[in-house]
């Protein structure tokens, strides 16, 4: 069942701009003993925008490996344009382990509703897995409608999920209403993660997990459990850590945070992204000395 709080984990990297292996296993480890529900592997956080094809394969195969089933693993799968997304989720065919696939809307070229539909209806028509639908316009300056997401729900069966990071929670109401009984709603937002769960969401895909995993596993059960006000205490003791998250471009201070905390060797991050401003720094610190798991 798709159903709890999921990292969106970072691509932790060496000051060469290598991945950095040894760091990627001790990070697994631990957010799966943290009670994480799943990792998402090669989404935004992830940096899979700058990352190579081969590169990319490897660190999935390399997540999985470490996973050994424990929890479940969603892989970033969206690109640019239909043929190249198409091209890769053939290669993710070959793979076992992914348990589902988050296909990103195509980014830059600002498709219509129609040629959104097109697009993943060819993805829905070569995947092997079951595909949960990424909408975040806010970086990709594309948005998937509403009524496109329920007619590719109700039209293709492994279509079974969107995640939602627009932040917007009337969307959910209204999906919710509308939807396939069985399509599954989460949330991509850390800060209105509350009130989506508390309105029938199912889960969180979260980014500020990578930081205090268990604690936000926590909210989600609470959440899911109906148990309000234990739900609503740990949502204001995170809120803070959740906005400064995204007081630079995601991952730049939340991978700055990890190395803080010594949980990665380095924050690099590949450019055009680059290390957290100073003015930053004192911020972050800050809220992590007061959250505390």
């Amino acid at each position: 069942m798709l159903q709890g709080c999921f990292t969106a984990i970072v691509t932790p990297m060496l000051v060469d701009g290598s991945i950095d292996y040894n760091s990627l296993t001790n990070f697994v480890e631990w957010q799966i003993n943290s009670g994480i529900d799943g990792l998402v592997v090669n989404g935004s956080t992830g940096e899979a925008a700058s990352l190579s094809l081969h590169e990319k394969l490897n660190l999935i195969q390399t997540v999985i490996k470490l996973n050994q089933r424990r929890v479940q693993i969603i892989v970033g799968s969206g690109t640019i344009s239909t043929h190249e997304t198409l091209e890769f989720i053939q290669k993710l065919n070959q793979i076992d382990g992914i348990d589902y696939l988050m296909c990103l809307t195509p980014y830059y070229v600002k498709p219509t509703q129609e040629g959104l539909y097109q697009h993943f209806a060819q993805v829905a028509m070569i995947s092997r897995f079951p595909i949960i639908l990424y909408n975040v316009p806010a970086r990709t300056a594309c948005d998937l409608a509403d009524d496109t997401t329920l007619r590719l729900a109700n039209d293709y069966s492994n279509i079974v999920a969107i995640k939602d990071a627009t932040g917007e929670i009337a969307r959910c109401s209204y999906l919710l209403a509308h939807k396939p009984k069985d399509f599954i709603l989460l949330s991509g937002d850390d800060e209105t993660a509350l009130a989506y769960l508390l309105l029938g969401g199912s889960g969180l895909i979260s980014v500020a997990s990578n930081l205090r995993p268990k604690l936000f596993s926590q909210l989600t059960k609470a959440a899911l459990n109906g148990d309000y006000l234990t739900a609503k205490k740990l949502n204001l003791q995170l809120i803070d850590l959740s906005k400064v998250c995204f007081c630079e471009s995601n991952p730049i201070p939340v991978k700055w945070a990890l190395w803080f905390e010594q949980h990665l060797t380095t924050a690099h991050l590949r450019l055009p992204l680059i290390d957290l401003a100073p003015e930053y720094h004192e911020k972050i610190k800050q809220i992590l000395a007061q959250v505390k798991e």
